[in-house]
């Protein structure tokens, strides 16, 4: 759940609303549900004692979560799987589920970015609002910091990384500033990041644009978890993992990975038969339907219960042509 502000755990995002929509997929005996960011298991255990007869696929990138995911889902352990594997690993972990990575899912849910327990965990590092070491990896066994870009990347590597994953207007004038304050000392926290930018980014910018760092911690946490290039190889795993019938949930919370999802839907619910032949192709139909308007978001209510919903975009698909390759 992509939001820095402070906020309750263990409150599962738009809960009733992805139940309306896995529910129907859900409801068969013998369903699977495949949890892509399992998270503090909210979501999971939901589903899990709303519908006795399904079973458990879970992934999660972050130990810490896995552990504390496992404890919550105790009594139903004999009905799960979990998986230390990033989104991206979907199809090898239906592979040690027992499961065949094509047809086999009833529901699959993605709730993107990043989880209530990480922004409340201050030394992880991914609140600006609290000084912390600059870490930000979502798993924490592995990869680069978020310290490690700023102190090590290019001027024009983090400009990018500022421009293209944090939207950040001023993304050239905000790295030469990083290159000059590492020169004198390498970044170690927050604090530091957060202060700098203070003093980087236009006083009319900061008092009308939000907080100057937000746009900077986001760049950084992407970067540093891949966050977007893993979605591009998780999508279609997710998306060809699914059975007729089947339907997926994806809730973003910036407008880069609800981009990405709509371009990997979008030709998915069009016909490829040729324009201008009257009838339709056999197995040349749409091979999913929206169940969605768009990206649905939190109502009001919604999000005066959890503030962390405000700035979801809710996507859902209907597999309704039989999968390739079955």
């Amino acid at each position: 759940m992509n939001s820095e502000q402070p906020g309750p755990r263990h409150v599962p995002v738009l809960l009733r609303r992805a139940d309306d929509l896995l529910g129907p997929a859900l409801a068969e005996p013998g369903a699977v549900y495949l949890d892509a960011t399992l998270g503090l298991g909210g979501h999971a255990e939901h589903f899990l004692r709303t519908y006795p007869e399904s079973r458990l696929v879970g992934l999660d990138r972050d130990t810490n979560a896995l552990e504390l995911a496992s404890a919550r889902l105790q009594p139903f352990e004999d009905r799960i799987t979990l998986v230390h594997t990033r989104y991206d690993g979907i199809a090898e972990a239906l592979k040690q589920a027992g499961l065949d990575a094509i047809g086999s899912v009833s529901a699959i849910l993605m709730d993107l970015g990043v989880s209530s327990m990480q922004l409340d965990e201050a030394d992880r590092g991914f609140a600006y609002s609290v000084d912390a070491p600059l870490d930000m990896r979502m798993d924490p066994t592995a990869g680069l910091t978020a310290a490690d870009v700023l102190n090590t990347y290019s001027h024009g590597d983090l400009a990018r990384v500022l421009k293209t994953y944090g939207e950040e207007r001023f993304a050239g004038k905000i790295a030469s500033a990083v290159l000059k304050r590492r020169e004198r000392k390498p970044f170690e926290t927050s604090a530091e990041l957060v202060e700098l930018l203070y003093a980087t980014i236009p006083a009319a910018t900061r008092r009308t644009g939000g907080h100057p760092a937000k746009r900077t911690f986001q760049a950084l946490r992407v970067e540093v978890n891949s966050e977007l290039d893993s979605l591009r190889a998780a999508l279609p795993a997710a998306l060809n993992s699914l059975r007729m019938g089947g339907r997926i949930v994806i809730m973003s919370y910036q407008s880069l990975e609800d981009r990405v999802v709509k371009q990997e839907l979008a030709p998915r619910i069009i016909s490829r038969t040729p324009v201008g032949l009257p009838v339709e192709l056999p197995g040349m139909g749409p091979e999913f339907r929206m169940l969605t308007r768009g990206a649905e978001k939190a109502t009001e209510q919604e999000i005066e219960e959890n503030p962390r919903a405000a700035p979801v975009r809710m996507r859902a698909a209907e597999r309704i042509q039989e999968t390739e390759g079955k």
